[in-house]
């Protein structure tokens, strides 16, 4: 079993963002008793997740989220999560993150994002919330979305 379907991580996700805002995740939306099968493979909203190293990289992308950055699990997985923005919004992404360090979690966030063949999309209306167990234990930051718009170059 991978990060991907496994339970213990399902349940990371999901409490830590009941913790943090005090509410059910919109990714459960749906996932009836299917759980982290249903998130990973068909829920509509994107969630992805990086881990807490100086230069983090992803260590979960829904299929969701896979499809929008046009990469497969084992390209995506591994990655540095700085290079799903291009370098002019990398100081951006910063700031969310920070903000995400101090608070616990953001909420609202709208950002440009770049895909493996180089489209431009940009995100609305993200969550990032921190990734922390029962004890308190930061095991990374995670975001989700479901609203995203193509950007067209003119």
């Amino acid at each position: 079993m991978t990060i991907a379907t496994d339970p213990a991580f399902f349940r990371l996700l999901a409490d830590s963002y009941k913790r943090l805002l005090a509410c059910s995740p919109p990714f459960l939306e749906g996932c009836g008793g299917d759980g982290p099968d249903w998130l990973y493979a068909s829920a509509p909203n994107c969630v992805l997740a990086h881990n807490t190293a100086a230069d983090p990289l992803f260590l979960y992308a829904n299929k969701a989220a896979q499809a929008l950055f046009e990469y497969e699990w084992e390209e995506m997985v591994g990655m540095p999560s700085r290079l799903s923005a291009e370098a002019p919004n990398r100081a951006e992404r910063q700031r969310l993150l920070d903000a995400v360090a101090r608070d616990g979690f953001a909420t609202g966030y709208t950002g440009i994002r770049i895909s493996k063949s180089g489209r431009r999309f940009r995100i609305e209306d993200g969550v990032l919330w921190q990734l922390r167990d029962a004890s308190g234990t930061l095991h990374g930051v995670a975001a989700t979305f479901s609203d995203w718009s193509s950007i067209i170059e003119r």
